[in-house]
């Protein structure tokens, strides 16, 4: 790869990766994994040029870490399997960071899953209590406040105080359905809400997308 070439792809990733963060600290959590996935294509050439003309060393990589930290919470599983084949088929990556990505794509793994079972959890406990969910789900309690603490901030979980007791209420339901439009052909189909946070086949169209959820 020629240092033009290489420079050019180190703009387009720090660009996609400021519009990533922005979208981080606008709540748009869904969005700002999509642009961080948007980056990957660029990472071996900007990490190739700033390790060649400015001696860059890296801790770890911003536009992997954005999805590391949001997508197990947005039970994305699409996202963290991605990550996986690029780790797979651009070792430099891993080489060339001093975290262990790999381990850390094992530990969102398992945090998704765990959100997984919370969030069924939740929906099938339409009256569920903070230390119902303890008891009844077991393991580590820090990581199921790290999970409700997330959701809560990105709007997803309400927590009220009634007494010593913290209830606990989805704000959506990922079982309710609803309605979506394909941002290739604009067309517009319903299905239950969990459906449309991964890329899905156009049935009008044929294009696969991440669909655009309808306000109510």
């Amino acid at each position: 790869m020629k240092k033009a070439e290489m420079e050019e792809h180190r703009n387009a990733y720090h660009d996609l990766v400021s519009r990533a963060r922005a979208a981080e600290s606008a709540g748009s959590h869904r969005r700002a994994v999509e642009l961080a996935m948007s980056c990957w294509d660029h990472i071996d050439g900007m990490m190739q040029y700033e390790r060649k003309y400015e001696d860059a060393e890296f801790k770890s990589i911003a536009a992997i870490d954005i999805v590391l930290k949001h997508a197990p919470l947005l039970l994305d599983l699409s996202s963290l399997s991605r990550l996986e084949s690029l780790l797979k088929e651009c070792r430099r990556i891993e080489k060339q960071t001093s975290v262990d990505l790999v381990k850390k794509l094992g530990q969102a793994q398992s945090l998704m899953w765990d959100a997984h079972r919370a969030w069924d959890y939740l929906e099938f406990h339409p009256e569920a209590t903070q230390d119902g969910l303890y008891e009844d789900l077991g393991g580590d309690r820090r990581q199921w406040d790290r999970i409700l603490i997330a959701w809560e901030t990105m709007g997803l979980v309400q927590r009220s105080d009634e007494g010593r007791h913290h209830h606990l209420a989805l704000c959506t339901r990922m079982g309710k359905v609803v309605g979506a439009r394909c941002p290739s052909c604009g067309s517009r189909t319903e299905a239950p809400k969990a459906m449309f946070l991964e890329e899905l086949s156009c049935p009008t169209c044929n294009t696969r997308g991440m669909f655009v959820i309808l306000a109510s």
